[in-house]
């Protein structure tokens, strides 16, 4: 009797796909049709269901409507998304995606408030191989993907911490930049979002080459995440995450005050709209 062969986890991107497969099989369209009633290129749509690819929320989004699915297929977006990361930054992510308060610092402007075009500059210079297109556009759409965290029912609460660095190293394209400086300005104005920024003039301190995330989830348990120089770490035990917390605070201490940030960005989109208006 021959043996059974485990052919191991299924991805949930391929659980994507053939959900998707499926959908439009039971609605009896070809692959040509889909695409002439969505809009969407059918070569892409072919991709995203042999799990080659992953979407844009908005895309799943726009083909539950289509199939009248509900939220089932941005369901398995969340699941298909993990794909894109390491095996602990997976596990980051999904405290990530049930954290009720989440306390952020970057030196650079954070994955979660990048806009699109943003965050398509930054992963194009970090990438060299001959495929580089089709990963960075499958790195845009799993950043741009955490973003839905911020609009989710209920909303987290959420303090950032932004270092000067992130608002005086601007974008190549000076439109990219704007755009980004604007997006900043808003997320600061968001009901569940505090925005402060640390300036050059706080001087040195401890998280200069790296960055640091708080979790903590609804039953009061917490997490701390931190990376740099090209390694991250996530931190559950109950000592390292209150130290990780005692870093945050003097940080938090030597922020200006959401009010004065806000008017920081503000200053900092004004000497930008001034330069490219008089270069």
């Amino acid at each position: 009797m021959g043996e059974t062969v485990d052919p191991g986890p299924v991805s949930g991107r391929a659980i994507l796909g053939q959900t998707l497969k499926v959908l439009r099989e039971k609605a009896g369209k070809s692959l040509g049709q889909l695409a002439e009633d969505t809009g969407y290129d059918k070569s892409y749509l072919s991709r995203l269901e042999s799990g080659e690819r992953l979407s844009k929320v908005t895309v799943m989004e726009d083909l539950d409507s289509y199939y009248g699915t509900g939220s089932l297929l941005v369901g398995h977006w969340k699941a298909a998304r993990l794909d894109a990361f390491k095996d602990q930054y997976k596990e980051f992510m999904k405290l990530e995606a049930t954290a009720r308060i989440m306390w952020l610092f970057t030196p650079g402007v954070p994955g979660l408030l990048q806009t699109e075009d943003f965050s398509r500059e930054l992963l194009r210079k970090a990438q060299t191989t001959a495929d580089g297109d089709d990963w960075v556009e499958e790195q845009v759409a799993a950043r741009l993907g955490r973003q839905y965290l911020l609009r989710q029912d209920p909303q987290p609460d959420v303090r950032v911490i932004l270092d000067e660095t992130a608002l005086r190293r601007p974008a190549a394209d000076p439109r990219t930049w704007h755009d980004q400086l604007l997006h900043l300005e808003s997320a600061a104005m968001w009901p569940n979002v505090t925005m402060q920024v640390l300036p050059f003039s706080a001087g040195v301190h401890h998280h200069m080459t790296g960055s640091l995330t708080l979790l903590w989830q609804q039953d009061g348990s917490a997490v701390a995440y931190k990376e740099g120089n090209e390694c991250s770490r996530l931190e559950e035990g109950q000592h390292q995450v209150l130290r990780c917390r005692l870093s945050y605070d003097r940080l938090r201490d030597q922020a200006l005050s959401p009010a004065r940030s806000l008017n920081f960005i503000r200053a900092v989109l004004k000497e930008h709209r001034d330069h490219e208006a008089h270069p």
